[in-house]
């Protein structure tokens, strides 16, 4: 998947900005504070439905903008082009799929693949476990379709679920059972689609895992379903009915799933250090990408912010040599060219105080 054109409005200081990027690595340059991580996080947008940055979409407004739009023309593979959107105005969100208005902004975001390495992607690793799931769960909204409809299914009955636990007073269990049966029967099928899915990632991340940390010896991921496997979901929601609602929601099932990484040499993580995890969670996002690219049959674009602050040169020109051979479209941010693209052919684009030029 490439993006053909990218139209950004009232994004943080972003306006009225219009870009054409080449299908290979583009450079976006200028001061700090420039706009440059905003507009790979337009692009974020549109896949994943929120930034990358901390905080909710309402602080993405541009101050004083009363509405925030991004549009784009990707390109797929198979020659197909499709227009997308997402804006804002007023309270209301809304998502666009070749000028149509999207069903839910599920429906956008399985159009577009981005993935983005940027400071704060060791929380991939260290941070909470939200992050984790949503790793996982967006890989497979692309990849594998009936994986939607299964999440969607849980998450109605999870709030439903726990609307009844915070309702107060002792829920007759008769109108807990209902809702439970449906948490148990969806919460098992995500839980197969997340380790089938986990069981084929693996083998992509640790072909790049062995060339970033190859120090740390055999890498591996356990995958921990949210409750304890040595009883099924459903015996596990009833017996939990109780302790549930005392705490006022559901404390157990795929929504509290996680995976943790280990390596030969350091099997816990807190054995790795800060620079450790940024290499760990950039070859988990490269074996993402491979992976998707393997099932169907595209890159996704990838994103790199301030790349050489992130990464040494030997890793630069590392990362830089795998996503050549690729045919990936790139997005790459730096207050100059990074060393490891000067004598790379790139298109060249300069951003400052939310404009952007294109130079080359």
């Amino acid at each position: 998947m490439k993006f053909e054109s990218l139209r950004i409005s009232g994004l943080r200081c972003l306006d009225g900005v219009s870009l054409t990027p080449s299908a290979g690595i583009n450079v976006f340059v200028g001061p700090n504070g420039a706009g440059k991580t905003s507009v790979l996080e337009a692009a974020y947008l549109l896949s994943h439905g929120r930034s990358f940055r901390a905080g909710s979409r309402d602080v993405l407004l541009k101050r004083g903008a009363s509405a925030l739009s991004v549009f784009a023309e990707v390109r797929h593979a198979d020659g197909s082009l499709r227009r997308l959107g997402l804006g804002r105005e007023g309270s209301r969100w809304q998502a666009r799929v070749d000028g149509d208005a999207a069903a839910s902004l599920g429906a956008l975001v399985q159009e577009c693949a981005v993935v983005c390495f940027e400071p704060g992607s060791h929380d991939l690793i260290a941070g909470a476990s939200d992050e984790r799931r949503r790793y996982l769960d967006w890989g497979l909204f692309h990849v594998e379709h009936a994986f939607v409809s299964q999440w969607r299914r849980y998450q109605r009955a999870l709030k439903q679920r726990n609307t009844l636990l915070r309702a107060g007073g002792s829920p007759d269990p008769a109108w807990l059972a209902p809702w439970e049966a449906e948490l148990a029967l969806a919460g098992e099928s995500i839980t197969a689609f997340r380790r089938r899915y986990l069981e084929r990632l693996l083998t992509h991340i640790q072909g790049f895992m062995v060339n970033v940390l190859p120090e740390l010896g055999g890498f591996n991921i356990k995958y921990r379903p949210g409750w304890d496997e040595t009883a099924d979901l459903a015996s596990t929601l009833a017996e939990r009915r109780q302790r549930d609602l005392a705490r006022g929601h559901t404390t157990v099932g795929p929504h509290r799933a996680d995976f943790s990484v280990a390596f030969e040499h350091a099997p816990l993580r807190e054995h790795l250090s800060r620079g450790q995890e940024k290499l760990c969670a950039l070859a988990c996002l490269l074996g993402q990408a491979s992976l998707h690219a393997e099932i169907r049959g595209e890159w996704p674009v990838v994103c790199l912010d301030d790349l050489a602050s992130e990464l040494d040169r030997t890793h630069q020109e590392w990362v830089v040599a795998q996503l050549l051979g690729r045919d990936a479209q790139v997005f790459v941010t730096g207050t100059e060219i990074p060393s490891a693209l000067t004598e790379q052919p790139v298109t060249l684009f300069h951003v400052e105080q939310g404009a952007v030029t294109a130079l080359l």
